[in-house]
Order: structure tokens, then sequence, then C-alpha cells
């Protein structure tokens, strides 16, 4: 399960950036979130919590995926995928570095609808890299980034692709999510 940390860190991390990048539609997004390890690492870490999911009895696989399903996280073959609610005074926050816990982050330079940024991460597992995010509009932006974390206590390169999408403007049962201070 420390994969799933992982990516969840990796995932708020970056659409925190979105948020504070450039201007985004308050309502229901859909953030999802794909990494490639170069030595594999990762791609058998996920292919084997799938397995074990899979293999799961039936009532604990369902309490498991409730409880993803209750932080917004799914888990499929193209990456994980987060529901988030973005209130009116989070998309209204001024442009500014937004950062999960443990990490911080740095904007190298906007260009038009494009942001570069480089970030650091001491939870759950050390790791840096550096991106770039693209803003379609106000409801859409794709992003990659390459980074280098800890697997198994050894250092593993990564790239990240992501993207983000607005569904609709009532967040339905999704809660909005606290968003770190400034």
């Amino acid at each position: 399960m420390k994969t799933l940390h992982i990516l969840s860190a990796a995932a708020l991390a970056f659409t925190a950036l979105g948020a504070g990048a450039q201007t985004q539609a308050p309502g229901l997004w859909e953030h999802t979130v794909t990494m490639k390890s170069a030595g594999g690492e990762m791609d058998k870490a996920m292919a084997e919590m799938q397995k074990e999911l899979a293999s799961m009895p039936p009532e604990q696989r369902k309490q498991m995926e409730q409880m993803m399903s209750g932080r917004g996280a799914t888990m499929g073959p193209k990456g994980t995928t987060m529901k988030v609610c973005i209130t009116k005074e989070q998309a209204a926050r001024p442009a500014e570095p937004k950062v999960a816990d443990g990490c911080t982050q740095q904007v190298d330079k906007r260009s038009g609808n494009s942001v570069r940024f480089k970030f650091e991460c001491t939870k759950p597992e050390p790791s840096s890299g550096e991106g770039e995010m693209t803003f379609q509009s106000d409801k859409a932006y794709t992003g990659k980034t390459n980074m280098t974390s800890q697997v198994k206590g050894k250092p593993e390169k990564m790239s990240v692709e992501m993207s983000g999408k607005w569904l609709a403007a009532d967040c339905g049962d999704v809660k909005p999510r606290a968003m770190p201070a400034k």
C-alpha cells in the first residue's frame, strides 16, 4: 500500500500546482495520474497491488474499494484517478505554488498557458523532480513530470503523466479537500 501513498502524494502535489498556476473552474474535477518507472519497480508494485486487490475475498475487496472511493480515488490500467471538489474560494486563490504535506515546490517559468516547476518531497518517501503543465482552458490541463523516488530503499527514476478535466459545477457527494496553508 506504500505505492498508493506515493501516488496519492504525487497526485496531490501536482493537482495542487494546477490550482495555483492558472485560474481553475470551481466544481468537480477528475485528475488522472499514470506513473512509469525506468527500472520497472513501480510498474511491478502497481501490478502486484492490483493482483492483491483482485485476490481479496469479495467483502475485503469491497471494503478496500470503498475506502479508496471515499477518498475520491480509483485504480485502473490507465493509472490512478481521483475526483476532487474545488470550491469557489479555492478557485479564486491567487496564483502561487501550493504543495502537499512534506513537499516544497518552485515555479521555474510561466509562459502563456504553461508552467514549468521543480519539487522535492520528504514524505511518504524522498522524491524530487521537475515537470511542465499546460492548461487548455480553466476546465482542462495535461502535464508530464520526471522524478526520482525511493522504491525499496533504492533510487527509482519515474515519469508521471497527468491530466485533469472539469466534470460539473456541482460536486455531488465529493467533499472539498482542505488546501495547504499559504
